[in-house]
């Protein structure tokens, strides 16, 4: 009895200035949640590519399939909160879900969980891999979930006459989405940075994903504190069920009716009248009118959206540090300013800048972001290494002696490798085995194999030996540098940082050495080292050749080290990125906040959800056409690629200016109240059903083979209309 009396009690309302005290958890909550998705989000491309070591495509395709599964699940979330759960719950149950899924993603980062012989690599790829799906996956059903749940539910703690409070919460609310994203860009990034493990120290993913999974914890444990204070309602039956259960019995009494001796209807949705009233109707064309336009829109997403992927992978190629807070910075600048600026400046002009006509700049300043990203593409490619197509390889000559070589490539050309050098002019580039011989010894010479698309040095040791050692082909991950030693004395060495034991006149493998200053410590058999440094930047490699004459006793040693630069570091400034994200997020500004308010001033009032539903939509299908564009077109250049999507964004925004132009707004409120006033709609619908049995009657009896089998089926679908009106 004292439970039962509880539950008829309803929450402990506390208003504090005015406002429910309930909306601080819904606000503290969202403010977890996004800082959770965003800064998950922040690294997840990082992650595949350089922990799971996919290539740039597949980490592209399963960020994306993650981003568009993210934007398909809201439908799902909104279903279940209004027909079966209400979203109390749903946010509840979804939460936890979604927290599961991140710390999945905490622990499938750990590389020290299948690093059995300690080298830093994890040893069963597979499972680390199958741990981050089950994790995405959860987190794209708990994040998807509860979007449509958490703003209305906020919203529904306010009573009818706090519609001024209720419109401040929601500004709050869209500024702690803002906040939660800005702050975790900005942080996650970093806690990547940092070395952790417990056997080898690598960069730590487990930490950049910890942190988010705790704050969803946070966020989990600070909406159930509020749970006796809030207003929860009871779920009312879905409107996005009832719309499309709508729309199929439209489809299915046209396709019933499709005889010409029907008479045809002004729209294909009146034929749902015979069931639905026509206030559902005349709402479910509004919804469908503007869902018309919204067949474009994906388009838009499809470019925004690679901002995550293409463009941070972009990032990895270039000098400086990561860049990828200007997004949330830009659009807490640029919506006030073209709030309080730009419109109504455009206003002053006497320029009709309807909503549509906004969407559409927005779009042509995306695709102009994306041609900024291909001439900023073109510039970094000028700096990354090339190596010949087919079966064409490169070599490059270093010379161990004291004096300078001659290399004589197939008895032609002369190549000249100075002491302790590489020859000059850098890689020379074969497309079939050739014969070298040193100083026109032609006892001293030897084949050169065929090296099909690979960069190798040729180490000539002072008795004219030639030993074959593989380069990087490519730049180091992540920005990183790759330092190697050749050792040219007859004696063997050690070097710190993780270079180890060099034998002599042997090079030693490629370490990743961090940007900035790399200590080296060089030391011989008999204790005596010497102290080398180097300033590095971004994604470089060098040779560090220790010659013959190395005297590692003496002070200033190191300056007889010579440096071979095999890569060049990133030279392009990764600030020039600033222009292509300043243009998108004055896209987004322009199109997104433009998009949303054109939809919630068209949208009936009960259907707001539905068209916000197709809105979330759009996005889904932008990611998936990432996939299919680019695994389709397989183009071998990445500035090509972003050519090819802007190109394919300014056609769609042509075909959406000429779909807007022919748009009649309209005024959700003042069509409802065409039908406010109460009519006799079941006679009507009665009516309409006699009459259309009748003609139905009709046409079977003139057609060839009528029988009384079908007369009896009119008759018991009629039947079957009727009680399922009543019902």
């Amino acid at each position: 009895l004292h439970f039962a009396d509880l539950q008829h009690r309803g929450p402990t309302r506390v208003d504090v200035c005015g406002y429910p005290l309930s909306i601080f958890f819904i606000v503290v909550n969202e403010f977890c949640e996004r800082f959770s998705y965003y800064g998950m989000r922040a690294v997840l491309v990082l992650y595949f590519r350089y922990f799971l070591k996919w290539d740039d495509d597949l980490a592209t395709s399963i960020y994306h399939t993650f981003i568009a599964l993210c934007y398909l699940t809201p439908i799902l979330g909104a279903i279940v909160a209004d027909s079966w759960l209400g979203k109390f719950k749903t946010i509840v149950y979804l939460s936890i879900v979604y927290t599961v899924g991140q710390v999945v993603m905490a622990v499938s980062a750990i590389h020290d969980i299948t690093d059995t012989d300690r080298d830093g690599t994890p040893d069963n790829m597979t499972f680390h891999v199958a741990m981050s799906m089950v994790g995405l996956f959860l987190i794209a059903l708990g994040t998807g979930g509860i979007k449509p749940c958490v703003a209305a539910f906020g919203g529904d703690q306010f009573e009818d006459h706090q519609e001024k409070q209720r419109s401040t919460f929601f500004s709050i609310f869209y500024l702690s989405i803002n906040a939660g994203s800005l702050l975790s860009t900005v942080i996650t990034p970093i806690l990547r940075g940092q070395e952790c493990g417990i056997h080898s120290q690598q960069k730590c993913y487990p930490l950049a994903f910890g942190v988010p999974a705790a704050l969803m914890v946070v966020a989990l444990i600070v909406f159930i504190m509020g749970s006796g204070m809030y207003n929860k309602t009871a779920p009312k039956g879905n409107i996005m069920l009832e719309v499309c259960k709508c729309i199929g019995f439209a489809i299915k009494n046209r396709f019933r009716h499709r005889s010409k001796t029907f008479p045809k209807r002004e729209h294909w949705m009146d034929w749902a009248h015979e069931k639905y009233d026509k206030l559902l109707v005349a709402q479910v064309k509004m919804v469908l009118k503007v869902l018309f336009l919204y067949i474009p829109l994906p388009m838009f997403w499809t470019l925004f959206d690679q901002q995550g992927s293409r463009w941070t992978l972009q990032a990895t190629t270039m000098d400086g540090n990561f860049v990828r807070t200007v997004n949330p910075i830009l659009i807490l600048a640029l919506v006030p300013i073209m709030d309080s600026l730009v419109y109504p400046l455009i206003k002053k002009c006497h320029l009709n800048f309807t909503p549509l006509k906004r969407m559409t700049v927005g779009m042509l300043i995306a695709a102009l972001a994306f041609v900024a990203a291909a001439l900023l593409q073109l510039q970094i490619d000028q700096t990354l290494p090339k190596l010949p197509k087919g079966v064409a390889g490169q070599v490059k000559f270093l010379n161990l002696n004291q004096a300078p070589l001659t290399v004589t490539i197939d008895g032609t050309a002369d190549v000249s490798v100075p002491a302790h050098q590489v020859n000059t002019g850098g890689y020379l580039t074969f497309d079939k085995p050739v014969r070298v011989v040193f100083n026109k010894n032609t006892s001293a010479g030897t084949d050169l194999p065929l090296m099909s698309q690979t960069r190798r040095t040729a180490l000539v040791s002072p008795t004219l030996d030639m030993n074959l050692v593989y380069d990087l082909s490519k730049k180091p991950d992540d920005g990183m540098n790759a330092i190697r030693f050749v050792n040219g004395l007859g004696s063997p060495l050690n070097v710190t940082l993780g270079v180890g034991d060099i034998a002599p006149l042997s090079v030693s493998n490629y370490s990743l050495v961090p940007q900035g200053k790399a200590e080296f410590t060089i030391m011989n058999s008999g204790g005596a080292s010497c102290l080398y440094s180097k300033e590095l930047g971004f994604g470089s490699a060098f040779t560090l050749v220790i010659p013959s004459t190395f005297n590692i006793g003496i002070p200033d040693c190191w300056q007889a080290i010579q440096v071979v630069e095999d890569i060049k570091p990133n030279t392009i400034h990764m600030g020039w990125q600033i222009p292509q994200y300043f243009l998108m997020t004055a896209g987004e500004v322009v199109f997104s906040v433009t998009g949303l308010e054109f939809s919630y001033s068209q949208a009936p009032s009960n259907m707001k959800s539905v068209l916000q539903a197709g809105w979330l939509f759009t996005v889904a299908v932008g990611n998936i056409i990432v996939l299919i564009v680019a695994e389709a077109a397989q183009l071998p250049d990445q500035w090509a690629e972003y050519i090819l999507f802007a190109s394919l964004l300014a056609v769609v925004c042509i075909v959406f200016a000429v779909m807007s132009y022919f748009y009649t707004y309209t005024d959700p409120a003042e069509i409802e109240a065409q039908f406010s006033q109460p009519e006799h709609e079941p006679e009507e619908k009665k009516r309409d059903r006699v009459e259309m049995e009748r003609k139905d009657s009709d046409c079977s009896k003139s057609s060839k083979g009528s029988d009384k089998k079908k007369r009896d089926s009119v008759v018991e679908q009629h039947n079957q209309d009727v009680k399922q009106s009543k019902m």
